[in-house]
């Protein structure tokens, strides 16, 4: 009994330095995606949504509106697995109403999803959203961080998201999610894109160095675009650098790209336990002899295809101690 005592101490302080296994860690799944143009069938005042509208040239109907929340819904869920994803950065979301429909009224409203977004300059309306599951990411508190296009001259753009919470282990976790300028702008693009870099350059250098930090989102760029440079030495992207001809999140003309990304700072990149992956169910394919797979797209120009999105989801996991 006595040389138990003894060792007691031993013992506990061996346990306290030992890696926790992975059964005792939690796994938080991210997910990212770009769900094209989730407009709701209602004109939201000062914003130029018209083709978006049962009566507007892409004749967006309350059942073109509730096919596609079932689709976006179907693919949450099975991004998930046997569990819901704990954290899902959206882009190219309309409004609140849209989100609440998501969450409430769709089928993943028996999740409990809870949601928090932006309500950016963009001309068309668009913002960027976090839905979360607060068993596993508590939040505290969440800003936007407005990118200042308009000072410069350029076209308003969407504002970035930061979200912060704690996880089950008790970490807290910062979260960002951001959809920069479309490359489709020319020099202008290019500039405005460039600005959003350094905005969120801006707020990661002001969370400071020892912060777990988690970026999300639809950067309109290629890993090794410039955009990712001023970023360079706070988070890493965990894009592959050597991939397949056919791969990417998004195809245009033919060519695959990767511009979707999942960043995370150095107190997170050891705890990435999954390498970044593509969600590319066969029903969220269209298949050509000669070109090969595209995401199947809600809309091709102005004609209803019926698709979910034209860019594929991305998803990782991160492990947390409990």
């Amino acid at each position: 009994m006595a040389a138990l005592r003894l060792s007691l101490p031993l013992l506990i302080c061996c346990l306290a330095l030992t890696p926790l296994p992975l059964e005792a860690q939690r796994r938080l799944r991210v997910m990212e995606w770009n769900v094209e143009n989730l407009f709701d069938t209602q004109h939201d005042t000062l914003k130029n949504d018209y083709e978006f509208l049962p009566e507007g040239v892409r004749q967006w109907t309350p059942v073109r509106y509730w096919r596609k929340q079932r689709d976006v819904a179907r693919v949450i869920m099975a991004v998930g697995g046997d569990r819901p994803p704990d954290l899902v950065a959206l882009c190219e979301v309309e409004n609140d109403r849209c989100l609440s429909d998501l969450t409430r009224r769709s089928p993943l409203r028996s999740l409990r999803y809870r949601y928090v977004m932006t309500d950016s300059p963009d001309l068309r309306g668009i913002d960027v959203a976090l839905l979360y599951q607060p068993e596993s990411f508590r939040l505290i508190d969440y800003e936007a961080k407005r990118v200042p296009s308009l000072e410069a001259g350029l076209n308003p753009t969407r504002d970035i998201l930061h979200a912060w919470g704690l996880t089950t282990g008790g970490d807290t976790l910062h979260v960002v999610v951001c959809h920069f300028p479309s490359r489709t702008q020319g020099r202008k693009g290019d500039k405005n894109r460039l600005l959003a870099a350094r905005t969120l350059r801006l707020l990661l250098d002001s969370l400071g160095g020892e912060r777990k930090l988690l970026v999300l989102g639809d950067f309109n760029a290629a890993p090794r675009d410039r955009v990712f440079r001023e970023l360079g030495g706070v988070v890493t992207d965990l894009a592959p650098r050597a991939r397949r001809p056919a791969e990417g999140t998004y195809r245009f003309r033919g060519l695959w790209s990767w511009i979707d990304h999942i960043l995370v700072s150095e107190s997170l990149l050891g705890k990435v336990s999954s390498e970044l992956r593509l969600y590319t169910a066969p029903w969220l394919q269209d298949w050509y002899p000669k070109s090969g797979w595209y995401p199947r797209r809600t809309y091709k120009g102005l004609y209803y295809s019926g698709g979910a999105s034209d860019h594929v989801p991305i998803y990782c996991d991160i492990l947390f101690g409990q």
